[in-house]
């Protein structure tokens, strides 16, 4: 893989990582290490960086945030392709927003707030990227992104650049065209908001924070809610239910403040997450024949 990176290098299409610890680069801050992350620097350079690794059958994957992934602690032999240069953000016409795909989705949201947008407020407290937002179609407060997005720019997997409108994404809950085709990659999203009241907005903000702060274990490593709520009912309560709150194995806990939520409270490994992710899967299956579905990403357990 040296070789590979220096050819990599060679390229000149962005900044370059070697051996890189996943524990950076993820919420959980857990992983094994990253043979080499690349940060091109605009569509150009990653056409030229996916068409180099398809000829080298290198493996490669695109990071966000981090905020939905658990990578296993096997060094990762692959390219972890990072967005982060992808970062501009147009406001336009009275309601809508250009935003490249590596924007982070909290900031978006304030800068909406401020200019008295409202149609974003859900995202307020969701640290993913715009892109990684589109592929999973996040949401909260029974909104999501498949709300607002009115078209996505995506390179295809012949390396195109193309517009997919929002009836194409075919957004669903936690789901979206992106997710079951993910060799077409988010490049860019279209927004269209509603005007609103800036200190109205604001305050809906301010109180959602206020209401996470007292339910969410924000201040240790996690990837928030691990489940999709089951239809009619709730991950945590059935979690709760199941006696698992609180449950430690290694240096992970199913928290004793939200059970939906396995954090990172001492060192764990992903190991140890994955194990409680298991157990509470498999106990709410065994006791109330929910098969809950898992919303984050395991990447390199094979």
């Amino acid at each position: 893989m040296k070789d590979k990176l220096a050819q990599i290098k060679d390229l000149n299409i962005g900044k370059v990582e070697e051996d890189v610890s996943l524990a950076k680069y993820t919420t959980y801050k857990v992983g094994g290490v990253c043979r080499g992350i690349v940060f091109p620097k605009d569509t150009d350079c990653l056409i030229t960086l996916i068409r180099f690794l398809k000829s080298e059958n290198i493996p490669y994957k695109i990071l966000g945030k981090g905020s939905n992934l658990l990578f296993s602690s096997k060094p990762y032999e692959g390219i972890l392709i990072k967005l982060d240069e992808f970062n501009n953000v147009k406001f336009f016409g009275k309601t809508k927003i250009q935003v490249e795909a590596g924007f982070p989705l909290i900031k978006l949201s304030m800068m909406a707030a401020k200019k008295g947008l409202t149609g974003l407020e859900f995202a307020s407290g969701i640290p993913g990227s715009v892109g990684g937002a589109v592929f999973m179609n996040a949401g909260a407060y029974k909104s999501d992104m498949g709300y607002i997005v009115e078209r996505v720019k995506v390179l295809t997997p012949d390396l195109k650049v193309i517009y997919l409108e929002n009836k194409e994404m075919n957004f669903h809950y936690r789901s979206s065209f992106l997710q079951k085709h993910p060799d077409f990659i988010c490049l860019e999203a279209t927004i269209k908001l509603q005007k609103g009241k800036k200190e109205a907005i604001e305050e809906v903000i301010k109180e959602r924070k206020q209401r996470r702060v007292e339910s969410q274990p924000l201040e240790y490593p996690s990837a928030g809610s691990v489940f999709r709520n089951p239809e009619g009912d709730f991950a945590g309560r059935l979690i709760e239910d199941s006696g698992l709150k609180g449950k430690k194995h290694g240096g992970a806990m199913i928290s004793d403040k939200h059970a939906n939520f396995v954090i990172n409270y001492d060192k764990a490994s992903a190991e140890d997450i994955k194990y409680l992710i298991d157990l509470a899967h498999d106990t709410v299956l065994k006791n109330y024949n929910v098969d809950m579905k898992i919303e984050q990403e395991f990447v390199n357990w094979e």
